[in-house]
């Protein structure tokens, strides 16, 4: 009954944040959006470096992103959370221009010949990905990461980075749930022969 209550009281607060924000993008409010810039910043750029794999376009995004943010602002009506919102105008942003370079979607860049079935962690153990996570030298958690393919790379930044329900990231990606837990159980099987690698060569 306590975790309930307690649960209800993080959802309220929650809900009367994304109001707050959406009624200060809708006034256009200069303040609020440097308060969104400082609190988003970190993670939006770490999201858009992994998802493109190249700092200067990832800066230009990054740019681009905070613009549509202000342009778009009357659009966000906080029924969602802000950061499933912005993450989902940086990947349209980035699909677009790949879309315009070589009339690929993203979902096409990966060459995938089998089919995604909704496959789902089922395990209660700690995934390769959070016991990779403990290492200390995050050098070799994004060199794990960026040999992934991006389709996959991208469920795993914003599921174990951000923390983001499978609702929100099925909402960026515009996927099926079914075809982000596929993803996302994917991901994290091919890092872990990757891992184990790492791991052994650490403990040598």
């Amino acid at each position: 009954m306590l975790k309930t209550a307690v649960h209800l009281q993080v959802s309220d607060v929650s809900e009367r944040e994304n109001v707050r924000i959406a009624r200060g993008l809708q006034r256009q409010d200069p303040d609020l959006l440097d308060e969104l810039i400082v609190e988003y910043q970190h993670r939006l750029m770490r999201f858009l470096l992994y998802l493109t794999k190249d700092r200067d376009l990832a800066d230009d995004l990054f740019q681009e992103t905070w613009m549509k943010v202000l342009v778009r602002g009357a659009q966000f009506k906080g029924e969602a959370k802000f950061s499933t919102w912005l993450y989902s105008i940086a990947r349209n942003l980035f699909v677009d221009l790949r879309r315009k370079r070589s009339a690929l979607s993203l979902d096409e860049l990966c060459d995938e010949t089998h089919e995604e079935s909704a496959l789902t962690l089922v395990s209660e153990e700690p995934s390769p990905f959070d016991n990779y996570r403990r290492l200390e030298d995050g050098e070799h958690v994004a060199a794990a990461l960026l040999s992934l393919d991006r389709i996959h790379r991208e469920v795993l930044v914003l599921r174990f980075y951000e923390e983001l329900p499978l609702e929100d990231i099925a909402r960026i990606t515009s996927a099926p749930l079914s075809t982000v837990k596929s993803r996302l159980y994917r991901g994290v099987s091919a890092l872990d022969p990757y891992m184990k690698q790492v791991m052994r060569r650490d403990e040598a």
